[in-house]
């Protein structure tokens, strides 16, 4: 069985995790060093990015707002808005290597249509992109001789961008003129890097070809590089925001963000879906769609009853969402599938809530909670009511006898 845990050289907790004053401040200070560090070198791509950016008619003030909601994304204060500006702009002294193994292409689609102040810009314009099979005009030896050069001009500094699993099974998947296969391209390829980040759930942990019955024995990059910083940006597809803010936290500070124990960016995957889902209300009133298109559907109830795995996926689409942070996938009606977590396919993405997932409606008899005080104030009305009448009731009949007097007594003189 597979035991996740960190894996080696799992990236530095520095930077993201620090919360006081004097650590933020320590954060700041390494960060300005390290920018007039890169500031100072040559640029591997001649890019100007205000240039960029005006030329396609981005404002100034776009791009602020981009730099305030990347810094908000990374978890900083809004004092390292500058600091984080000024890192995009040096973002083309990293050479990036991207390759694709067994996948639908789906990430680098997802960059391509990536939101903010042109982010595709940022990363395919501003960063010093060397190797993109399917982006790159070159193909055969050309663009083998093309990666060749990267791989020795930067070696050592280069980040490995991967899409894509990797079959293990012998006769699937060839790379090039020279028909290498991923394994060992991906091998060869991670040997030199500086840090491999697996974009997507099937780079990450497999996705859709490991699933049952996997006949080619699909796998993610952290089963097979080994000794390398890792860093997984799970889901179907990747969030775009995502991969930037990971690579532009390596640009602002030299190190990795801090990892959760799937090597997962913490500052985009330390949320659950359940948490901040906008029908989260209605799981907790105990209102549920129970079948499509029926009254719930309609008020857009919650959909945990129609298989929505939002209560056990950890990722950040529920507050950054996709297309230009116009929608995500249970905003359209359509429930969570788990694709940030590792075996979705098998696990997660049918229309049903897991067995045994052991996650009650709370509330009494699962009825929610605001139902449940309803009834609950109901039945403490319902009582009071029941008891004041018992009191008048006793009252009426047995302070009538007092005032009647004991058996054989006097009667009372009248006034």
């Amino acid at each position: 069985m597979r035991v996740f845990g960190r894996g080696e050289g799992g990236g530095s907790a520095d930077g993201i995790g620090a919360r006081s004053e004097s650590e933020y401040e320590a954060l700041r200070r390494r960060c300005e060093e390290r920018l007039r560090e890169l500031e100072a070198t040559e640029p591997l791509k001649q890019v100007h990015l205000p240039s960029l950016l005006r030329s396609e008619g981005m404002s100034r003030r776009t791009f602020l707002k981009w730099a305030s909601a990347t810094t908000a994304l990374l978890f900083l204060p809004a004092s390292f808005e500058k600091l984080v500006a000024r890192a995009a702009a040096v973002m083309n002294r990293v050479p990036v290597i991207w390759v694709e193994y067994q996948d639908c292409a789906g990430n680098s689609e997802a960059i391509l249509r990536a939101d903010g102040p042109t982010i595709d810009e940022l990363l395919l314009d501003v960063i010093s992109l060397e190797y993109h099979e399917t982006l790159m005009a070159p193909s055969g030896f050309q663009a083998e001789a093309q990666l060749e050069d990267a791989l020795q001009a930067f070696r050592g500094k280069y980040i490995l961008i991967v899409e894509g699993s990797i079959p293990t099974e012998g006769g699937f998947g060839f790379n090039g003129p020279r028909g290498e296969s991923f394994l060992e391209n991906l091998k060869r390829l991670s040997r030199d890097a500086l840090a491999v980040i697996a974009v997507g759930s099937c780079a990450s942990y497999g996705g859709i070809p490991a699933a049952y019955p996997n006949p080619t024995k699909a796998m993610g990059v952290w089963d097979i590089v080994k000794g390398k910083p890792i860093v997984n940006i799970p889901a179907c597809p990747m969030n775009p925001a995502n991969l930037i803010g990971v690579v532009l936290h390596y640009v602002l500070t030299g190190t990795l963000p801090e990892l959760d124990y799937l090597l997962r960016p913490k500052f985009a995957f330390g949320y659950r879906i359940h948490d901040n889902c906008e029908r989260r209300a209605h799981f907790d009133a105990g209102e549920y769609v129970e079948q499509w298109g029926d009254e719930g559907a309609r008020n857009n109830f919650c959909l945990y009853k129609m298989g929505c795995k939002g209560p056990m996926t950890f990722n950040n689409c529920s507050i950054i969402r996709y297309n230009d942070g116009t929608n995500w996938p249970i905003g359209v009606g359509r429930g969570c599938i788990g694709c940030s977590e590792p075996g979705f396919w098998d696990k997660y993405a049918y229309e049903r809530p897991m067995a045994g997932a052991n996650i009650p409606v709370p509330g009494l008899w699962n009825m929610g909670i605001e139902r449940s005080v309803d009834l609950l104030g109901v039945g403490l009305l319902t009582a009071a009511g029941a008891g004041i009448a018992i009191h008048a009731f006793l009252s009426a009949k047995y302070g009538k006898k007092s005032d009647e007097g004991a058996p054989g007594a006097p009667p009372k003189e009248k006034s």
